[in-house]
C-alpha cells in the first residue's frame, strides 16, 4: 500500500487541485477519485503554453478573450470530469465530482453589483455551467452574494462546493442555506453539498496577527478550526437522512513553512471526508514511505484549545482572509484575460 492509498484506506477521499490533464491521470493512479479548479489553476495552466492552439482556434472563431477564457476552462473541467465519471457513477453521486469555479470578478473591489445582484449572478452563471453535467460540482465562495445564492442553487438540482470558508459563522450560514434548499427538493436522494474550509492559510495568518500564541498552539490554529467545523457538519446531518454524503473538504493543504513536514495537514485530517491537496503535496506525500491512519478525532489538549479560543479573534481573522481570498481569485481572473489578449495578439 503506497502512503496515498494509505489515506484513501484510512476513510478519506482523495481530490487533487489541480486540473491539469497530466497530472489527473498521475493521480487517478495514485487514488485519488475527484478534482477542483479555480482561476488560479486556470491561469497557470494556459500560461504553460501547452494549449494556445485552442485559444488560437477559439480567437480565430471571432470570440472574445473573456469568452475564450471561459471556453477553456469548461474543457478542462470536463476532461478531468470524464476522468472521474465511473468513480460518480460507482459511488451512484456520491464521489467523483470536478469543480468548477464560478465568475471571480463578481467579488472584484471594482464590482458595483449588490450582494442580491451578485446573488442572482451566481444562480445564472451555476445552471448555465452545471447543465448537462453528472459528475460537475459548481463552486461558490462563502461571500454575502455567494451565500444568498446557496438555497436556490441547491433547490434548483446542483452540487455545490462552498469555498473560501474559514469560520463556524460562514459554515452555519452555507450548511442552512444549503439544507434549505434541499429540502425542497423531490430528488432529495441526489443532494450533494461540500463545504471547503481553509487550512495552511489560516496559520500563516495567526503567524502574523497573533504573534504570542504558545509554541505549542502556533500551527494548530486551521487544524483545530476546521476539526471542529468538521464535527459540526458531521453531526448536523447525520440525522437528516441524505443518502448522499455532506462533507467538509479539507483545502489549502499544502504547507507554508519550510520546518513543517508536507503531510502535516494531509495527516492531521486523514480518517474521514474529503482532502483536495496540491499536486506537489500528493508528490511528496506519495514520496515519504509513510503509512497514515486515522487522526480526524484528534484534537490538542484542553491547555491549546483554551489559548486559541481566547487569543484568536475569529471575526478578524475571517474578514482578513476573506479579503485576501477573493482577491486571489480576481487577480489571477484579470491576469489570465490579459495573457489571452497578449497572445492574441
Amino acid at each position: 500500500m503506497t502512503p496515498l492509498q494509505s489515506i484513501v484506506a484510512a476513510g478519506t477521499k482523495l481530490w487533487l487541485d489541480s486540473v491539469d490533464p497530466d497530472l489527473i491521470k498521475t493521480n487517478r493512479a495514485f487514488g485519488a477519485t475527484g478534482a477542483t479548479s479555480n482561476p488560479i489553476i486556470i491561469s497557470d495552466l494556459l500560461n504553460t503554453g501547452r494549449f494556445d492552439a485552442e485559444i488560437k482556434e477559439l480567437a480565430k472563431a471571432g470570440h472574445d478573450d473573456a469568452t475564450i477564457a471561459w471556453a477553456m476552462t469548461d474543457k478542462l473541467v470536463k476532461q478531468a470530469q470524464d476522468v472521474f465519471l465511473p468513480v460518480w457513477e460507482e459511488t451512484k453521486g456520491d464521489d467523483g465530482y470536478v469543480s468548477f469555479e464560478l465568475d471571480p470578478l463578481l467579488e472584484d473591489p471594482t464590482c458595483t453589483l449588490s450582494a442580491a445582484e451578485r446573488a442572482d449572478k451566481y444562480v445564472e452563471l451555476g445552471k448555465k455551467w452545471a447543465a448537462g453535467h453528472k459528475n460537475r460540482m459548481i463552486k461558490v465562495p462563502a461571500t454575502p452574494g455567494g451565500l444568498l445564492a446557496l438555497e436556490r442553487l441547491v433547490a434548483a438540482g446542483i452540487a455545490l462546493n462552498v469555498t473560501l470558508i474559514f469560520s463556524e459563522r460562514q459554515y452555519i450560514a452555507a450548511r442552512d442555506a444549503c439544507f434549505k434548499g434541499a429540502q425542497s427538493r423531490k430528488d432529495k436522494e441526489m443532494v450533494k453539498t461540500v463545504y471547503s474550509i481553509f487550512v495552511s492559510r489560516v496559520d500563516v495568518y495567526t503567524e502574523k496577527a497573533v504573534p504570542d500564541l504558545s509554541a505549542a498552539a502556533q500551527g494548530m490554529v486551521g487544524i483545530v478550526n476546521a476539526k471542529q467545523i468538521w464535527k459540526l457538519n458531521k453531526d448536523f446531518w447525520a440525522t437528516k437522512g441524505f443518502p448522499l454524503k455532506q462533507e467538509m473538504i479539507f483545502a489549502s493543504t499544502g504547507t507554508k513553512k519550510k520546518e513543517d513536514a508536507a503531510w502535516k495537514y494531509v495527516e492531521a485530517f486523514a480518517g474521514s471526508d474529503i482532502e483536495t491537496n496540491p499536486p506537489g503535496t500528493n508528490k511528496a506525500v506519495q514520496e515519504s514511505g509513510r503509512t497514515f491512519t486515522s487522526h480526524i478525532n484528534e484534537l490538542p489538549s484542553a491547555e491549546v484549545l483554551a489559548e486559541i479560543a481566547k487569543k484568536v479573534d475569529v471575526a478578524k481573522m475571517e474578514e482578513t482572509l476573506m479579503r485576501e481570498g477573493t482577491a486571489k481569485f480576481a487577480d489571477p481572473f484579470n491576469g489570465l484575460l490579459k495573457t489571452i489578449a497578449f497572445k492574441r495578439g
